[in-house]
């Protein structure tokens, strides 16, 4: 294998795995840190930077990071990484004195932003500094968009959204709100230097089948409700309710019917519990809700009697899988089965949707309806209008809403620069920074222990579910934030090695507890990864492979299981071994 090359920033930040997770790509390894030594505010500002909206989405994110985190690897649970996002969030003080400058002499660009989501706010609020004057266009009368509308209070409380999304409006956006776009022309000919679409994906899936047209408006659309529960539209519900569908729409749907009085609520998924696309803490959450999750069960027909929704009847499968792992849903051949319900809430999928958008302005749609756009710059084929968050690809999560915002936010500044919004992009920048502080310590808490990941506290379940409005999770109190920092194993400070200063003692080798540091021959990489003391098996993950040492050997070390513990670098005699704290400065 070729030395490792280092000097780019892409094989450290890969080595950060929760923060290459993210979409946004949060340090999160040094917000953690700074909540572990009591900085709320700064741990909040590192976030903001990056994410932009540290309290909405330490109660709702995807958390794509937690699956990628080391801990996994070496234990069971991850850091509770999304959660200690809300702790610094719930326990900042005051950052106005800490937010851009906005300069009242704008640089004479208009931009547009159609629909107040998660994507568009984020646009603006990197725009804004830059001299920019941004209008904001939403139908509904507050911004937020289907943040507001799809996820229900009792997740994310009113006042945490407003916050953060008056934080942004506050910095001078101009809001057109209740205007409900019919022509994108029309927009275009306001003379606007640039457009960015942030609509989401808000055209929710119905299920014809037989019997819908008799069941009326006691079969609704998952999203839809949910809006209508947000904006008081809707205030009661059946005593019997089904939810169908298995995803994170699904959950909240059938958690907000419990809320409003239902008596009984099923949710119904055609798929086994396991393949369901809920996150596991929704279905967790819902089945500590005593909501009963049926699956196997594939929707046949409304039970409609004598004008009345009565029930639905499902036909039972069982989940097949080939040899390559895809699944095929075979009925078992009885027949169809009857679940009584008198309301069905249909959360099976949402679609984008553009009717208002003009076909013959110049942008291109591919054979679903979506746009086609270019995937780093989010142009779409009419140079002036680019696309983001669900908008842009489809159905995603927030996060990855407000990564499309930042990079498009990139494009516009580019595009009206009169630059090339793909060629000139600015690179990404990194440093390194030694946290050596003596002969044995270090400007970072390098202890491993096995502590087990903190449960979340929750109010009384009983009290929960007859409030629509209260927060279930009650979040980390500060013992507990702190015992959970604690367990992250700071990734971000990186095993640095020097082939020149090395003798090969060997003892690094000697006392790392994951035994991944190995002096060896080299060899192509399948053969390395065989030849270490414990084989490199995945290879996701790099193997660290230095230059030729005085013996003809090399150090070669498995960046999978290694725990940045730095004993290697404390038992070095001759300094070849650093931890050396890696800092990505994005684009």
């Amino acid at each position: 294998m070729k030395p490792t090359d280092t000097s780019a920033p892409e094989y450290y930040h890969r080595v950060v795995n929760c923060q290459y997770a993210c979409p946004a790509h949060t340090p999160v390894p040094e917000y953690i840190r700074l909540i572990a030594e009591r900085r709320y505010t700064d741990a909040y500002m590192v976030n903001w930077e990056s994410n932009v909206f540290p309290g909405i989405l330490g109660r709702v994110c995807d958390r794509p990071c937690e699956p990628a985190c080391r801990r996994v690897r070496v234990e069971e649970n991850p850091v509770a990484i999304c959660r200690l996002k809300r702790v610094a969030a719930d326990n900042k003080t005051s950052i106005d004195d800490r937010l851009p400058e906005v300069p009242t002499a704008k640089n004479g660009k208009r931009i547009a932003l159609i629909g107040a989501g998660p994507a568009s706010l984020t646009v603006a609020r990197d725009l804004l500094p830059l001299g920019y004057q941004v209008t904001l266009f939403d139908r509904e009368q507050k911004a937020g968009g289907m943040v507001r509308s799809q996820i229900p209070s009792f997740r994310l409380p009113e006042s945490v959204l407003d916050e953060e999304v008056d934080r942004i409006l506050n910095m001078g956006v101009e809001t057109r709100f209740g205007t409900d776009i019919t022509s994108l022309k029309a927009v275009i000919d306001e003379g606007f230097d640039a457009l960015f679409i942030g609509t989401g994906a808000p055209s929710g899936r119905d299920l014809k089948l037989p019997g819908r047209d008799q069941a009326g408006d006691k079969a609704q659309v998952g999203i839809n409700w949910l809006a209508g529960v947000a904006f008081e539209h809707i205030k009661t519900v059946g005593k019997k309710v089904i939810v169908l569908g298995g995803g994170n729409t699904a959950m909240d749907c059938c958690r907000t019917a419990l809320r409003l009085g239902a008596d009984e609520v099923k949710v119904v998924v055609r798929s086994s519990y396991e393949d369901m696309k809920a996150s596991p803490w929704e279905k967790e959450d819902a089945a500590a809700e005593g909501i009963d999750i049926i699956n196997h069960h594939v929707p046949h027909s409304y039970v409609v009697e004598n004008g009345k929704l009565i029930g639905m009847r499902f036909e039972v499968v069982e989940s097949v899988y080939d040899e390559n792992g895809r699944r095929s849903l075979v009925p078992t051949g009885g027949e169809p089965v009857l679940i009584e319900c008198d309301e069905v809430l249909v959360a099976i999928g949402q679609d984008a949707t553009f009717p208002w958008i003009e076909r013959d302005l110049g942008i291109e749609f591919d054979k679903w309806g979506m746009p086609v756009l270019n995937k780093s710059s989010l142009q779409s084929s009419l140079p002036t209008v680019f696309f983001g968050g669900d908008a842009a690809f489809g159905p995603e999560n927030i996060i990855t809403a407000v990564a499309h915002g930042h990079q498009a936010a990139i494009s516009i500044d580019l595009f009206c620069e009169g630059k090339d919004v793909c060629d000139e992009r600015p690179a990404d920048q990194h440093t390194l920074i030694s946290q050596k502080m003596g002969v044995h310590e270090w400007s970072y808490q390098n202890a491993v222990s096995n502590d087990v990941r903190q449960a979340v506290p929750h109010m009384d379940l009983q009290k929960a579910i007859k409030d629509l409005q209260a927060e279930v999770e009650l979040g980390f109190d500060e013992k507990l934030a702190l015992a959970e920092a604690h367990r992250c194993l700071s990734c971000d400070v990186q095993t640095v090695f020097t082939a020149e200063r090395c003798i090969e003692c060997g003892a690094c080798e000697d006392i790392c507890p994951m035994d991944c540091i190995n002096f060896t021959q080299n060899g192509d990489e399948a053969d390395l990864r065989n030849r270490l003391r414990v084989p490199a098996t995945n290879t996701e993950h790099a193997v660290y492979v230095s230059k030729d040492l005085k013996t003809g050997q090399v150090m070669a070390k498995d960046e999978d299981v290694c725990l940045h513990c730095g004993l290697c670098a404390e038992r070095c005699p001759t300094g070849a071994w650093d931890m050396q704290k890696f800092i990505l400065n994005p684009a």
